[in-house]
Parts: C-alpha cells; structure tokens; sequence
C-alpha cells in the first residue's frame, strides 16, 4: 500500500515486476552448475566435442529484462565444429560435416554429411539423462531448445546447442537449430550489447520501462507481444529519444509509441530473422487501441497526481496495471 504515485511505484516494481534477487542469484549458482556438468559430459568418443568457449547466455534473463516468474532460462552450449562446413541455402542454413568429424557423423541425416539439428539436441538429451542430479527431472525436446524442467526450481532450463560460424569479413555469429532439424543465425551478444549500450544512455532505467511493459502486455486486456519483439519495440524508441528520470512520463511515451508502431514491421536488429512482429492484423488493432485507452487513462493518472489527488491517481493506475498495482492508503 502507499501514500503517494511515487511510492506506490517503487512497491509495483520491486514487490511483482522486477525478479527476486535471492531467487535470481540462486538461478545463476544453479545454472553454472548445469554447464559444469555438460562440460564434464564423458569424453567416450560419442558425445559431440566441445567448444573451449563452452557456452554463452542469451534471452531476456540475460539481459536482465526478465520479469516475474522468473520461468525459463535460456543457455546456448557451444560444440566444435571439427571442420564442418556451412552451406546457406534460401530457408535455412546446413552444416556439412567433415568425414573426420567421428562424432558428428552418426548425427547426420541418414546417407548424407548433413548435421541434424534434432538429433544433436537428441543426443543431449540422452547424455543429460544420465546425469544423476537431473535423472528424475523432466526433459524433453521442445523445437529448438532442449527443455530441462528441474522439481527443486520454479524455472526450467532451455539448452540450445550451437555452433561458432563467420563470415567473409570474419565477424563471427552462432548457428541455432531451427526445429525443422536444419540451422539458423543468431548472435545473443549484440542485443545484451545494445540493450545495455540504451539502457545506460537514458535518465530512466529503459530496463523497468520494459519490464512494465511486459507485465502490461501479458495482462488478459489485450493479445499479448512476443518478449523479443517488446523489447525491441521500446529499444528502437529510446534509440532515438531521450528520455525523462519519470517511469509515469515514460509510460505514457511507449503507449503512443505502441499505438504508433505496432502495425508496423520491426526487423531484427541483428540482421538474421527480418520481420520479427509476427502479430496479426486483428491482434495488433487490440494493442493499439489498448495502448491508445490506457494512455488517455495515464494522462488522468498523471493529472490527477499534479493536482495532488494521490487516491484517484493510484486508482487510475491500478486500472491499468491490474490488482496487483499497489493500493492507497
């Protein structure tokens, strides 16, 4: 409960939106403790080879946009390539294994030198099942993730296998599965790159603007966006704003930016998937008239706290945010 918009806020954010750090830091102990035991996965001769650079985190946990629950985390593990070679076609990218490559081979496609995705994440699988701490835990294969699903934690653990691919001009990226058993570009470390290069140059932490705006968009008030798609959505404005040290000034700039931009395509900044507003036509006209009501409803929020009626601006808020907005007191 609080007596004013500002502390009522603060409440907002660290009691339902941002992550628990306890829980955060314990996250972090647990998930060095997986690789520590993919990295220890036995050396038989049959288990892909690793890559010295082992892994590499990415996702909103990483970049630190995640909100409460803290549900998944995402860890891309980094194999060796042993010599493959990378063949780009118009949909989808194939590695083609070298013949001395003794451990890749048994996961091509039946006949070819041509590297499974479904298969490497298979034989994950397989070598995770074996480890004792995790023999009871639910895994499974869920597209291009390997999904490890711990009793003892509320998250669940998305390992994505990977491999470390260049260019011509030798800037380096990762290729993903793409759950169709081919491959796909990514590069985690240029989006946690720019988000932290925005973050730091605003006033307002654009991380809490996010964060809010996640839990906004998961209300059941509208469809919801994708994580990646919102976050980049605010990125992209504060790439070209600056911004205001108010998160209620804040909010009111990305609800217009919402209404403004939702019905637009947004490519992905990384240059790998295009388009990545994947709403429909119908969905994205839900969002724009959400976002155009509750910036009507801000602009009162914020009036009304200016005026020094802190009851109704908390109450203005709290439609917008839902019960879990704190209440007046």
């Amino acid at each position: 409960m609080a007596r004013n918009v500002n502390s009522a806020f603060d409440e907002f954010l660290k009691e339902t939106v941002r992550l628990d750090k306890d829980r955060s830091d314990l996250a972090k102990t647990s998930k060095n403790s997986l690789i520590t035991q993919v990295s220890n996965f036995p050396d038989d001769g049959v288990f892909p080879l690793l890559h010295p650079d082992l892994s590499i985190d990415y996702g909103s946990f990483s970049r630190k946009t995640k909100i409460r629950p803290l549900d998944d985390i995402d860890i891309m593990v980094i194999l060796h390539a042993q010599g493959s070679i990378r063949v780009d076609n118009w949909e989808h990218i194939e590695i083609q294994v070298n013949p001395g490559a003794k451990t890749l081979l048994p996961l091509c496609n039946d006949g070819t030198y041509i590297l499974n995705s479904i298969k490497v994440i298979n034989k994950f699988k397989e070598y995770i099942k074996n480890v004792k701490m995790y023999s009871k835990s639910e895994i499974k294969r869920n597209q291009e993730a390997l999904t490890l699903n711990l009793s003892s934690y509320e998250w669940v653990y998305d390992l994505v296998p990977c491999f470390i691919a260049s260019d011509f001009n030798s800037s380096t990226f990762y290729l993903i599965p793409d759950g169709k058993g081919n491959w796909k570009k990514t590069d985690p470390r240029i989006d946690k790159q720019r988000t932290e290069s925005i973050n730091s140059s605003q006033d307002i932490s654009v991380l809490d603007v996010i964060r809010v705006f996640k839990f906004w968009t998961k209300r059941s008030t509208m469809p919801t966006m994708k994580s990646y798609y919102l976050e980049n959505l605010i990125l992209n404005y504060y790439d070209t704003k600056t911004s205001s040290n108010s998160i209620r000034v804040e909010i009111l700039n990305i609800l217009a930016h919402i209404y403004h931009n939702v019905a637009l395509p947004l490519n992905d900044p990384k240059g790998f998937q295009g388009d990545i507003n994947h709403l429909t036509v119908e969905e994205r006209d839900k969002i724009k008239n959400k976002a155009a009501e509750d910036f009507h409803k801000a602009k009162n929020a914020n009036a009304a706290e200016e005026s020094g009626n802190m009851k109704e601006s908390i109450a203005i808020w709290t439609e917008i945010f839902g019960g879990n907005f704190p209440k007046y007191f």
